[in-house]
């Protein structure tokens, strides 16, 4: 990484948005590009995007703008996509198997490596090539694979014990669909995604602007 310095949340959530833009620019044979040009495709202020980028570094030059290829290797590197993360996903439901049959994760170097439930329906399953494993040989499973980040989409009532589980086995980060907001006393980086608070924020703003 460019910069140890502390870095604001707000900014690091713009870095994904960044990277996938790049890529897109990437795919155009688009080479360089200015804040302004840049500021114009997102939708984001040239100034905001000067201040994101020179938090690590800045990467421009002054009446060149952006190296786009070198820009997206570096917020690769940034956000660690490079270090190529290696995922489970604890329950097979609706959920967990969107998630096992979404490709881009792999592309963003994030690889699902294992799936588990306790529905003797769904252990032995064949989701997207992965077996449904049982949640019994999860300690198991873990001791013999690297495993970096557990996606968990369990029920409400089972998400702090799957939570618990998962972390005292040493795994580093939770991405948490699950209904319940975690914090867990354990050395474990967690992520609470609630999907229908976008989607009541976007009510919101269909409201605000039609009525």
């Amino acid at each position: 990484m460019a910069s140890k310095k502390k870095v604001s949340i707000a900014v690091i959530k713009r870095l994904p948005r960044y990277y996938r833009y790049l890529s897109d620019l990437l795919l155009m044979d688009i080479t360089r590009i200015s804040s302004k040009e840049l500021s114009s495709r997102m939708g984001i202020t040239a100034s905001q995007i000067r201040q994101d980028l020179n938090c690590f570094g800045g990467f421009g030059q002054q009446g060149y703008g952006y190296n786009v290829e070198l820009l997206y290797n570096e917020i690769a590197n940034i956000l660690g996509i490079n270090d190529r993360f290696q995922t489970i996903i604890l329950g097979a439901g609706n959920m967990g198997q969107a998630l096992a049959h979404y490709g881009n994760f792999e592309k963003r170097g994030f690889k699902t490596i294992g799936l588990f439930d306790i529905d003797p329906k769904l252990i032995g399953k064949k989701i997207n090539g992965l077996e449904v494993l049982d949640m019994e040989t999860l300690e198991e499973f873990v001791s013999k694979n690297r495993v970096d980040i557990a996606m968990l989409t369990v029920p409400y009532e089972h998400a702090r014990e799957a939570a618990e589980r998962v972390a005292r086995l040493g795994i580093k980060g939770l991405w948490n669909f699950s209904p319940m907001d975690l914090r867990l006393p354990y050395e474990m980086v967690i992520e609470n995604v609630h999907l229908s608070d976008s989607l009541m924020v976007l009510g919101y703003k269909i409201k605000e602007k039609f009525e």
